[in-house]
């Protein structure tokens, strides 16, 4: 098990998911999933995983994906990365 420091010091970086995606019940209400991981910028394959996942195995069509992630650079130095993208 990596501590986040390990993880860190190996190039990865926090990233936080806010997952929109419409109820099965109710195709016309979103709601909202957090996750969170460490992952790799730019091409993010935690995070790509994991909506590959969600697509295979949980009911709910996912609607669009908004991201922050954040690398340690030096010892107080961070990059802070934002975007979205849609799925549906």
């Amino acid at each position: 098990m990596n501590t986040d420091m390990e993880m860190m010091l190996k190039g990865y970086g926090l990233t936080t998911a806010q997952i929109f995606y419409r109820m099965p019940d109710h195709p016309a209400f979103l709601q909202t999933y957090v996750w969170q991981h460490y992952d790799l910028a730019p091409d993010f394959p935690e995070m790509n995983g994991f909506l590959k996942f969600w697509r295979e195995k949980l009911d709910g069509p996912l609607h669009s994906v908004k991201y922050v992630h954040r690398q340690l650079i030096s010892a107080s130095e961070w990059r802070a990365l934002k975007g979205e993208f849609i799925l549906h």
